[in-house]
């Protein structure tokens, strides 16, 4: 795993020049890299690379980047991991291709030089980002992974491409100009994260997952030729849907123990310590079951918890963990831990993001870097075998409440929404009667949802209304444009007759990398650990999407077959619970120890002279979360992680 960047000079300035900047842009990353450095800048000023480099697979010089393929035609800087390195190795081999190390970075390397890229892109399977300088043909390429697990960014700077695995890189370049992009924030106000190709600078984008770009080293400054998809999931899930999975619940159920044990297996190869995040739940407890399966030493695995017992699941991974034999390690978070783990984040993400649990995957990765140097992750699960509680509910309430006229709907949701949370979420709550397995983690927040999908016209607007949050965010910013407002595949929703497959694939392409992913890269390597997620695998893939619908979801149980699974391994008593996973006690938080804090940067002058935001509807906000009358943390701590971020990276605003 390591931290790339790089720049393409048309005017071909200085070789000098580009070496010293791209090893400023690399020193941004050390982070990403702490092993190893290096640098290579042709002859004739046009090209620069630079990489940190974090060793996990071949551990000697042999693997140290920049890497010029033995034909001198290819320079390659890799951040990432291919899995099925030493099969390719094997194949190489056989058709006479010379490899003399043992690192995956020289086998893509080798794959290029003797297949082409198109081939080896098609070939590979792992999770990556690079550049590739093609010294014939003066191009240089970008290439990102299918599912957008690793990042890549670029931008033009005064006649310069750049690019690098993080924002902060590019921005280290001479003549950066940090214009804020408003647009991008009413994107991240609704999605808590602002989603590729958008950044919150104008000017500078990711790359898209499965995407590449090539730029001919002549290329006018500031004309990006158009990024292509080298993979498209839409035609993958369109030709696994042609070939729906025939068989047996047992015949089923052993082929994707057997598939997901593959995947498992190779992404426990490596040369440094392996150990995986253990929420308690499915997908991190069948991961790690099928690590424990093929090791023959206990696996060390690692978790968080709360004092605040709603949001707590580190006694139920200790359990699973006990049962499985693995070496565990809990941390348990206070009040404290939080308030200094805040002050980091906008330099750890470096644009603005608001998951919340974007905090205990920070603090969990530290605990699991103190013992090992990759850790294993089950996300993925719920977005390719239907794992989040609006796949279970959101249809089947649909087809209930679209019977209902308009205005009987928003007659109810209104009424719903004036229920203060205590009065659900209290000692005294009615659904403190309901028998245990009815019973839900966090009723208020799931009751404002409630009132959210009752007040929506159509399915797709009512699955919208859940997985965002400001509805009124352009109206919010001050000289957003709505320009992204185009930015969205839901002009892909019609492609699926079934409305649960619908919202499986808006997740996969949208809240899987640009939330998702972009967390758990940022917090695992701000601490330099490297993290491999097993369900992300096109095998995996394949299967999940070949799968009928009933063995995802079976009698408003989620991840169904998934379940078959870790049965074998789990007894269903120590995972089968409601969903919470790495959550944090937010509301409670704002309304306690967070809140001088937060008033702080919710003062009504500090907003008014930045000009970005309108005070009114914030404050009006916050001093209805404050009162109880309605939980809004999430979007509070939206704005707050803004006015964090502009503190750090653009201070002339405040003043």
């Amino acid at each position: 795993m390591c931290g790339i960047v790089g720049l393409l000079d048309p005017q071909h300035e200085r070789v000098d020049q580009l070496t010293e900047i791209v090893i400023r842009m690399s020193d941004t990353l050390i982070h990403r890299g702490p092993d190893d450095s290096g640098h290579w800048t042709d002859s004739h000023g046009t090209v620069a690379l630079g990489i940190r480099r974090l060793a996990v697979v071949d551990l000697t010089p042999a693997g140290h980047q920049p890497m010029i393929s033995s034909d001198q035609r290819w320079v390659l800087v890799f951040n990432g991991e291919i899995y099925n390195y030493r099969d390719l190795r094997k194949k190489l081999s056989g058709e006479g291709a010379a490899v003399r190390g043992d690192s995956d970075t020289e086998v893509l390397l080798v794959s290029v030089q003797h297949w082409g890229l198109e081939r080896t892109l098609n070939a590979i399977e792992g999770m990556y980002a690079f550049a590739l300088w093609d010294q014939h043909r003066c191009e240089l390429h970008l290439v990102r992974d299918r599912f957008g697990e690793k990042p890549l960014y670029y931008g033009w700077i005064e006649g310069r491409l750049a690019f690098a695995s993080e924002l902060k890189a590019i921005a280290s370049v001479p003549g950066f100009v940090a214009n804020l992009d408003r647009d991008s924030i009413a994107l991240f106000l609704r999605r808590n994260c602002i989603p590729a190709p958008f950044t919150v600078y104008q000017g500078y984008f990711k790359l898209l997952p499965g995407h590449m770009i090539t730029i001919p080293a002549e290329t006018r400054s500031g004309t990006t030729p158009t990024p292509r998809a080298y993979w498209s999931a839409f035609a993958e899930v369109e030709s696994a849907k042609l070939h729906t999975l025939v068989g047996s619940t047992r015949e089923l159920t052993d082929e994707l123990e057997e598939t997901l044990s593959r995947s498992v297996s190779t992404r426990m190869i490596a040369d440094v310590p392996v150990g995986a995040f253990l929420s308690g739940g499915v997908d991190s407890s069948l991961v790690v079951a099928l690590m424990q399966k093929q090791s023959d030493t206990p696996i060390h695995t690692f978790t968080v918890g709360y004092e605040d017992r709603r949001y707590d699941e580190s006694a139920e991974a200790a359990a699973v963990a006990a049962h499985l034999g693995t070496k565990h390690s809990t941390l348990q978070v206070s009040d404290r831990d939080v308030a200094q783990v805040i002050p980091q984040l906008s330099g750890i993400w470096d644009e603005p993001f608001a998951d919340p649990s974007q905090i205990p995957v920070l603090l969990v990765s530290r605990l699991a870097r103190s013992d090992v140097t990759v850790s294993l992750s089950g996300d993925g699960g719920d977005e390719l075998f239907a794992g989040y509680n609006r796949h279970a509910w959101l249809e089947r309430l649909w087809s209930r409440a679209d019977s209902l006229s308009p205005t009987v709907r928003r007659a109810i949701a209104n009424g719903l929404g004036r229920i203060p949370p205590g009065a659900i979420n209290g000692p005294a709550s009615m659904t403190k009667i309901l028998p245990v397995r009815w019973r839900i983690r966090n009723p208020s927040n799931k009751m404002m949802k409630l009132a959210k999908i009752l007040a929506s016209s159509t399915p797709e607007e009512a699955y919208y209304s859940l997985v965002s949050h400001w509805s009124s965010a352009e109206s919010m910013v001050i000289g957003a444009r709505d320009g992204h407002a185009g930015h969205s595949d839901s002009r892909q929703w019609q492609a699926f007759s079934d409305m649960t497959e619908a919202m499986l694939w808006i997740d996969l392409v949208t809240y899987l990398p640009d939330d998702i992913l972009t967390k758990l890269d940022r917090a695992a390597m701000a601490v330099s650990l490297e993290t491999r997620t097993p369900f992300l695998d096109r095998d995996v893939f394949r299967f999940a999407w070949r799968l009928p619908m009933e063995m995802k979801l079976k009698d408003g149980t989620t991840k169904w077959i998934l379940r078959q699974v870790l049965h074998r391994h789990v007894p269903a008593a120590l995972v089968e619970r409601a969903k919470s996973g790495f959550d944090l006690p937010l509301d409670g938080w704002l309304r306690g120890s967070l809140k001088p804090w937060a008033e702080e940067l919710l003062n009504e002058s500090r907003l008014r002279n930045q000009g970005i935001l309108d005070p009114v509807p914030l404050r009006r906000a916050w001093e209805q979360h404050l009162s109880g009358r309605i939980d809004l943390g999430s979007e509070i701590w939206e704005v707050l992680v803004l006015q964090s971020w502009i503190d750090q990276w653009m201070p002339s605003l405040n003043k």
